[in-house]
């Protein structure tokens, strides 16, 4: 527990625990509703309510879809349009040993982009997910990428960029020995 905990404040500085028991209770349902209705338990939404967990993306997705949220609901847009080197606001999107940055503005609802450093063995999870957005693109900044998109594993490399439906069931991950990064982006913003 304080190994997940502490990983959840390395990765995320803009809590989402908060809003996510916010719109739980607007919606009138309670943690088991939730959870009956992601496919998780009461206790993990309920630690995910209080940010003590880092969830799996498909976890994340699951929880907005019970709750009825877009993913980029969750995230404070940037104070502007313009996001210089090093100022995107650090966002939780899901996965394991990924820092990820959010470079489109919070209020942009036709594209989100993302800047993720994955760690060696970072990923999205080992549960395929699907986002609620018609495309997906990701470019692969520096290093090795594997996205594996249902039966389909795509090994991607420095330069590498790949399209797919965003709807369709994917994960990735970091299959190398060293930190890389890509930059994501989906339209319209999930």
């Amino acid at each position: 527990m304080a190994q997940t905990r502490k990983t959840q404040a390395a990765r995320a500085e803009i809590p989402i625990g908060g809003r996510l028991r916010a719109a739980r209770l607007a919606r009138g349902l309670t943690l088991g509703q939730v959870g009956a209705a992601a496919g998780l338990t009461e206790g993990f939404v309920s630690k995910l309510e209080r940010d003590q967990v880092a969830p799996s993306v498909a976890s994340l997705v699951s929880v907005c879809e019970a709750l009825g949220l877009k993913v980029g609901e969750l995230f404070d847009p940037p104070a502007s349009a313009i996001v210089r080197a090093g100022d995107g606001a650090q966002v939780n999107f899901g996965g394991t040993d990924a820092k990820e940055f959010l470079l489109s503005s919070g209020n942009q609802t036709s594209i989100e982009v993302l800047h993720s450093k994955i760690a060696p063995g970072g990923s999205g999870g080992d549960e395929l997910y699907a986002l609620n957005c018609e495309v997906e693109f990701v470019y692969v900044l520096q290093g090795q990428l594997e996205v594996i998109l249902g039966p389909e594993h795509h090994t991607l490399n420095t330069g590498d960029a790949m399209t797919f439906r965003g709807r369709d069931a994917h994960t990735w991950r970091n299959p190398s020995a060293q930190t890389i990064e890509v930059l994501w982006v989906m339209s319209p913003a999930p």
